[in-house]
Formats: C-alpha cells, sequence, structure tokens
C-alpha cells in the first residue's frame, strides 16, 4: 500500500520600500511564472535553513529572516499538496553569486504589479499573494512557534 506524503516547502517574503523581492521562473510553459523565493525542504535540513538557502541561491540576497507567516496548506490541480512554511524577513546584503539555473530574472515588484501578474495568471501559486497580504496586515508568528530537533 501506497503512502501518501506531502511536499514541504518554504517561501519568503522580503519586502523594502514597498517592493517585493519576486523570482521569475521558467517552468515549461509559454510564459514565466513569478513567485517568493521558495523550494523544498532537503534532508535533515532545518526549516528556517531551507528559507535561507533557497533566498541565497534564487535571488543571491543575504536575507534576515524576523518572523513566521505560519505552514499554509495547497492542493494543486494536479493532485499533489504542499505544506509551505511561510517566513517574513528583511534584504541586508546583495551576495552576487550565480542563481539557481531556473531562475531566468529577481525582481523587486510593488503590490500593484503583483496584482496586475495575478490578473494574468502568472503566479506560481495562490499563495504568493496570501503570504504577502498576511505579512501586509502583521499576521505573524514568533520564530519559536517551530519546534525542531
Amino acid at each position: 500500500m501506497s503512502r501518501w506524503h506531502p511536499f514541504v516547502t518554504v517561501a519568503t517574503v522580503v519586502e523594502r520600500a514597498g517592493r517585493f523581492l519576486i523570482v521569475e521562473e521558467d517552468r515549461g510553459g509559454p510564459e514565466t511564472l513569478f513567485n517568493q523565493p521558495a523550494g523544498h525542504l532537503e534532508p535533515d535540513e532545518r526549516i528556517r535553513d531551507a528559507a535561507l538557502r533557497e533566498l541565497r541561491e534564487e535571488t543571491a540576497w543575504q536575507v534576515g529572516i524576523t518572523d513566521y507567516l505560519g505552514m499554509y496548506v495547497y492542493h494543486t490541480p494536479d493532485g499533489l499538496t504542499f505544506h509551505s512554511h511561510g517566513f517574513f524577513g528583511m534584504a541586508l546584503a546583495h551576495l552576487g553569486n550565480e542563481l539557481d539555473p531556473a531562475i531566468l530574472a529577481v525582481h523587486w515588484l510593488t503590490l500593484e504589479e503583483l496584482e496586475a501578474l495575478e490578473r494574468e495568471g502568472r503566479l506560481r501559486s495562490p499563495l504568493v499573494m496570501r503570504r504577502i497580504r498576511d505579512a501586509l496586515a502583521s499576521r505573524f508568528y514568533p520564530m519559536d512557534v517551530i519546534h525542531e530537533r
């Protein structure tokens, strides 16, 4: 018998001067998609460490994660389930390292620009705007709500 396993992912909302750190990804479709820096948890990796790693790999930014937005459960149209841990942080320094090959560009977009992409269906998932709206509403949890090892 096969057991169901959700995918565990992380994503971080980073806001600076009214703009949000967003990556543009090639997902193999006719148009590129936009997402927060995000990715899968690796074996033996702590959740916060995964978020910091994804930020470095996908944006070349060093970010100070300050708050936990919560766990978002997303069921894709093709039947997959993601448990996505959302974080909020502030940009500290641009590191200049090479980006993950799936990342075409890194953008600092306004809320209005993101809402236009949402209307066009160009966001990776509905969680992109949900996390941003939660951050704008200051729906934060202290980091110590995550209990690991």
